[in-house]
């Protein structure tokens, strides 16, 4: 059973250690038949995500060859077209809303499509350092304890801290963050759809440089960017609040604090709206970029995305595979770990069995993936992942004839 004492440190740092036995045999390997089951269910995680990326590359790369093939631009100073009802179209505008958003709480009010209000706390925070080491036969950990107070946007729970005792959080915030949405957005003679907005993430803080006073609530400190409620904003105590703002998409026309975001968008027509366009292969284009691009450009950077996640999905999956492979195995070195030089041996060729199989069997789900699109491809991956086994069955010695 674990024995835990603490030693002596000061109020911010402290120490505690606990020991135990040191884990027998049975006990080992009980842990590592535990890690066998995880790395199954790794294993056949990662089938599925290199195969069903494969086909979600390929649908994907079609679909965007589709749409590119399809798509009309538009002048975005022109009145409605109808005879584009239902047709893929291409705008590049500037974004415009209706209204301001504002917070009456702190008098800010700008011309965008979100607003968000971030609050942070001044708060107690735990950090741990543990290191583990044997002693007198016994299995000892030492977890070091530092307390540092610190501006958070989450509450920080302190009942869990190892020592509550003078690092003591509030249990809520006075304000809480929240984000304003333009109810409506519009891009030339088209507003739209909810999709579009929700892309619309370019998020910068809002400068407070020469607010005027009059704007400021007399209960409110400004410092740099923030609205503080403490007279001491450079001197902070627990529970402290502060306050800052941040907008994305300015739609005004006006010069502060910037001019209106220009956008470019892919989308189906459909009356005044630009709505998500579905492609024969059942792929949903909607697409948004927070900048001034031709038709070409925006596919093109679309399918450098598409590229760049398949590749790292294509990696995932392998890392999933070989995690899975090295978990499976890792009992066979339970076995031997009493052995320290055959245990060094083992370890080293679990490692080189995982990332063989891995790296074989990661290549043939591939090949799986590109059968049904493109077999000659899938054939050629299926032959490289066999280079792995054939290479090591080169190296291994021949059998001396009798």
């Amino acid at each position: 059973m674990a024995e835990p004492f603490a030693s002596t440190g000061s109020g911010n740092q402290h120490s505690r250690v606990t020991s135990r036995a040191k884990p027998g045999f049975l006990e080992r390997l009980s842990e590592t038949a535990g890690g066998v089951v995880v790395g199954l269910g790794l294993f056949a995680l990662s089938f599925y995500v290199l195969f069903t990326n494969e086909g979600r590359a390929l649908r994907t790369a079609a679909s965007l060859d589709e749409g590119l093939s399809q798509v009309v631009s538009l002048d975005p100073y022109s009145a409605l077209t109808p005879q584009y009802h239902n047709h893929l179209v291409h705008l590049s505008a500037k974004l415009r809303t209706a209204q301001a958003l504002h917070d009456p709480n702190y008098r800010v009010a700008l011309q965008a499509v979100k607003l968000k209000r971030h609050v942070e706390m001044y708060q107690w925070v735990e950090y741990q350092e543990s290191r583990d080491y044997v002693e007198d036969g016994e299995q000892k950990s030492e977890t070091t304890y530092t307390y540092n107070t610190e501006w958070k946007s989450e509450v920080i729970n302190s009942r869990n801290f190892d020592k509550e005792i003078g690092h003591m959080n509030p249990s809520a915030m006075a304000v809480e963050s929240v984000t304003v949405v333009a109810p409506e957005v519009w891009v030339g003679p088209f507003s739209l759809s909810k999709g579009f907005v929700e892309q619309i993430n370019n998020f910068q803080t809002l400068s407070l440089v020469g607010l005027p006073l009059s704007h400021v609530d007399p209960f409110l400190t400004v410092d740099g960017d923030y609205f503080y409620h403490t007279p001491n904003p450079r001197r902070p105590e627990v529970g402290d609040v502060r306050v800052s703002f941040s907008y994305a998409g300015l739609s005004g026309e006006g010069t502060w604090p910037g001019p209106a975001q220009m956008v470019s968008i892919v989308g189906m027509q459909k009356g005044e709206q630009l709505m998500p366009f579905k492609t024969k292969s059942g792929v949903i284009l909607e697409i948004l970029y927070m900048e001034e691009l031709t038709a070409e450009e925006v596919f093109e950077r679309e399918h450098q995305h598409n590229t760049m996640k398949t590749w790292a999905l294509r990696v995932g999956g392998w890392a999933l595979m070989f995690l899975g492979v090295s978990l499976t195995v890792r009992i066979i070195y339970t076995l031997v770990d009493w052995v320290p030089i055959l245990r060094e041996l083992v370890s080293l060729g679990l490692k080189v069995f995982a990332l063989c199989v891995s790296s074989s069997l990661s290549l043939l789900t591939i090949a799986a993936g590109w059968l049904y699109y493109r077999p000659l491809v899938a054939i050629l991956i299926g032959a490289l992942a066999l280079l792995p086994i054939l290479l090591a069955r080169s190296r291994a010695p021949a059998k001396k004839h009798q």
